[in-house]
C-alpha cells in the first residue's frame, strides 16, 4: 500500500518537498489512514503536515464526537490543527441545493481557506479506489459524458488524493495494522442515500462477476481520463483568448461558435471557471445553452447560469458576469487588540495580540505583524474607502486597494465585505493581502500579531 501511494504521489507532484500539506481529516477510517501516512512519509519527503476537520453540525453529538476525536489526536501528536464548522441545513436552504453537495462546497471553501492562512501548498483529501467506483457508477446511472466517466482525479487545482489507488480493504488491513483508532459515521448505513445502496447492494454483485473489478475500472477511468485532458486542453487554447473587463470575460463568439461539439461545451466551462470560483455547478444542458447563445444571430440574448452567473450575446461579442448585487458595506469597529474581532454581516474574523516580534521561522503562518510603534490613534476595521492605498511587500509600489482588487480578480460583489485595518495614517493592513510594508515590525520589536481568517 506504501508503495502505491508513493508511486501515484510522485507521478502527480503530490507531495512537495519543502512544502505543507494540508490534510483534510474526518475522523473515518480513509482520513486517519491518510494523515498517519503523510506522517510516516513527512520527515523523508521533506514536508510537514497540517490537519483540518470541518464541523458539518448534521449528526449532533456524533458531529461533536467525531471534531473532539480529531483534535486529540493531532494535539498528542503535535500536528498542527485547525477547525471549521458551518450550518449546512440553514446554507442549503438559502442556496437552493442539497444538503450533501452544500455541506461539499462549505468544507473545500473551508480547505482552501485554511490552506491559504496555514501556507500549505498541497490539501489532500482521503479518497480510495473504492470511492472512485462508486462515483464512477453514480455518474454514469446520471448520465454523464468524458468528465463525469473519467471518476476523480489524482490531483486538481492544488487538491491531491494519495490514496486513490488503494482499496478501502487495503485501508481497514493499514489500521489495523499499525493499531490507527477511527470513528464511524452512522450515515454511511444509511440506504437513503444512493451511494451507500451502490456500495451494500450494486457493488457486491459487480465483484462477483469480476474480482479485480477496481484495477479494471481504475484502468478505463485512467484512458477516459487522457482522452478528456486532451479535449480539455484544446478547449483551453481557445479561453486563451477571452480578456477581462474588470471583473467580466469577453471573448469574441465566433471563437465558440465555431468549435466542434467536443470542444465547445468545454470551453464555456473553462470560461465559468476563470470568470468565479472554479465550480460552476453547470449542467450540459447550461453549457450547451452558452454555446447555442455564441452561434445565434440575437445580438443581445442573454442565459442565465447557476451561482449569480450569466452569458450575455453584445454584438458580436459573448460576455460572460457576475448577475449578483454588490455586498453592503459592514459595519466598522475596533480592533481588539488582545483578543477577537468579529465583523457583523461578514464571514471575517480578527484575532490580535501584543507581543515581541518573532523571527521569521517562528512566526505563525498566515500571520501579520504589525509595528506598534508606527500606529497612529485607534486601529479600525472598515471597508475600503475611496482613495485608500497600500504598498505591500514584493509588489513594486503604492497601489490603490480599487486597483489591487482588480489586479487580483476580487469578485465586484465581494469587495465591500474585505477588511481594511487602518488609523489615521491610512491603510495598515488589507485582510487576505497583508500589511504595509512601512508598517511591517522588525524582528525582536513591538509588535501587534495579526490572523484574518473566515467563519462560514
Amino acid at each position: 500500500m506504501l508503495q502505491k501511494v508513493l508511486s501515484l504521489s510522485m507521478e502527480y507532484d503530490m507531495l512537495p518537498r519543502g512544502g505543507r500539506v494540508l490534510c483534510a481529516v474526518s475522523g473515518g477510517a480513509d482520513s486517519m489512514c491518510l494523515l498517519h501516512l503523510l506522517g510516516e512519509l513527512a520527515k523523508p519527503g521533506g514536508f510537514t503536515i497540517a490537519a483540518a476537520h470541518f464541523h458539518h453540525h448534521l449528526r449532533g453529538a456524533e458531529s461533536d464526537r467525531d471534531a473532539a476525536f480529531v483534535a486529540q489526536w493531532c494535539a498528542a501528536r503535535d500536528i498542527l490543527f485547525v477547525m471549521g464548522e458551518g450550518d449546512v441545513n440553514a446554507q442549503a436552504q438559502s442556496r437552493g441545493l442539497g444538503v450533501e453537495e452544500t455541506a461539499r462546497q462549505l468544507r473545500y471553501d473551508f480547505l482552501r481557506q485554511s490552506a491559504e492562512a496555514l501556507d500549505c501548498t498541497r490539501i489532500a483529501t482521503a479518497h480510495n479506489a473504492d470511492d472512485n467506483l462508486e462515483t464512477l457508477l453514480l455518474h454514469l446511472v446520471r448520465g454523464a459524458g468524458l468528465h463525469g466517466l473519467s471518476g476523480i482525479p489524482p490531483r486538481r487545482d492544488g487538491i491531491v488524493r494519495p490514496l486513490l489507488a488503494c482499496s478501502r480493504a487495503e485501508v481497514l488491513s493499514y489500521l489495523a495494522e499499525h493499531g490507527i483508532p477511527h470513528v464511524e459515521d452512522s450515515s454511511n448505513s444509511d440506504e437513503a442515500y444512493a451511494r451507500n445502496r451502490l456500495r451494500h447492494q450494486v457493488v457486491p454483485v459487480l465483484r462477483d462477476l469480476n474480482p479485480r473489478l477496481s484495477e479494471g475500472v481504475a484502468a478505463t477511468m485512467a484512458l477516459l481520463r487522457a482522452d478528456n485532458d486532451y479535449l480539455n486542453a484544446q478547449a483551453a487554447l481557445v479561453c486563451a483568448n477571452a480578456r477581462w473587463a474588470e471583473d467580466d470575460l469577453v471573448i469574441e463568439a465566433r471563437l465558440i461558435a465555431e468549435l466542434p461539439p467536443a470542444i465547445a461545451p468545454r470551453a464555456v466551462r473553462r470560461l465559468l471557471e476563470m470568470l468565479g470560483d472554479g465550480n460552476t455547478n453547470c449542467s450540459s444542458a447550461h453549457l450547451n445553452a452558452v454555446v447555442e447563445l455564441a452561434r445565434g444571430s440575437d445580438p443581445s440574448a442573454v442565459v442565465f447560469l447557476p451561482g449569480g452567473k450569466l452569458a450575455q450575446r453584445v454584438y458580436r461579442e459573448l460576455l460572460l458576469t457576475r448577475s449578483s448585487d454588490p455586498l453592503p458595506p459592514f459595519l466598522p469597529a475596533p480592533l481588539v487588540l488582545d483578543g477577537e474581532t468579529l465583523l457583523e454581516g461578514t464571514p471575517w474574523r480578527v484575532r490580535c495580540r501584543s507581543l515581541p516580534c518573532p523571527d521569521e521561522s517562528e512566526r505563525l503562518p498566515g500571520a501579520v505583524y504589525l509595528d506598534r510603534d508606527k500606529v497612529d490613534g485607534v486601529l479600525l476595521l472598515r471597508p475600503r474607502q475611496t482613495g485608500d492605498e497600500i504598498a505591500l511587500p514584493r509588489r513594486g509600489g503604492t497601489k490603490t486597494l480599487k486597483k489591487l482588487f482588480i489586479d487580483e480578480k476580487v469578485p465586484r460583489r465581494e469587495r465591500e465585505h474585505i477588511p481594511v485595518l487602518a488609523d489615521r495614517a491610512g491603510v495598515a493592513a488589507v485582510a487576505g493581502f497583508g500589511a504595509d510594508q512601512r508598517r511591517l515590525a522588525q524582528t525582536g520589536g513591538r509588535a501587534y500579531e495579526l490572523l484574518f481568517w473566515k467563519k462560514e
